[in-house]
């Protein structure tokens, strides 16, 4: 199996499902929410897989609503994202994002991405003003992805290392 690329075209407000390329072909990660016996709910809101890696209450980005359709993400389908938040303070050029993709235990991949070059992912562009924000996205997910758990963990933070958002993401396929 061969990892190319980490995208995350709905990180900003919405930070919804890091896609991964895997052989070429653009994996949405997602799944079914699972909670872990005595910790804190953590979900984000909506019709998703996601979590928040930590209290988010301080975090310039909030994210209100995060929804996948199918969800859990299917093989062979078209996986529709929509994502709202609201942004507390206006989001400029140096924005980065850095990912941590695991297959099962194993780490495949971590990298440092610029948050505005993502952004154009979902025709949004850089700076990111005060405010609410809805992003969509589409994404069409090959009919044949490997089998395995997939995890992938987004930290986004703002030119001056200021937390945007965190958030984490699992899936199994096959």
């Amino acid at each position: 199996m061969q990892l190319f690329k980490t995208l995350l075209p709905l990180l900003l407000t919405s930070t919804v499902a890091a896609e991964i390329r895997i052989a070429g072909q653009q994996i949405a990660l997602g799944g079914e929410r699972t909670k872990e016996v005595g910790t804190l709910d953590n979900n984000v809101p909506g019709k998703n897989p996601l979590n928040f890696c930590e209290d988010p209450k301080d975090n310039i980005v909030e994210i209100t609503s995060v929804d996948l359709d199918p969800n859990p993400p299917e093989a062979g389908k078209t996986l529709d994202i929509v994502a709202k938040g609201k942004v507390s303070e206006s989001v400029e050029k140096g924005a980065y994002v850095t990912i941590v993709v695991k297959y099962g235990l194993i780490k495949i991949l971590t990298l440092k991405e610029d948050l505005c070059d993502q952004l154009k992912n979902v025709d949004k562009e850089c700076p990111v003003e005060k405010g609410e924000i809805t992003l969509k996205k589409s994404v069409e997910l090959p009919s044949r992805i490997p089998p395995g758990k997939y995890t992938v963990r987004a930290d986004a933070f703002t030119k001056d290392d200021d937390k945007l958002t965190c958030l984490e993401a699992t899936v199994h396929f096959g």
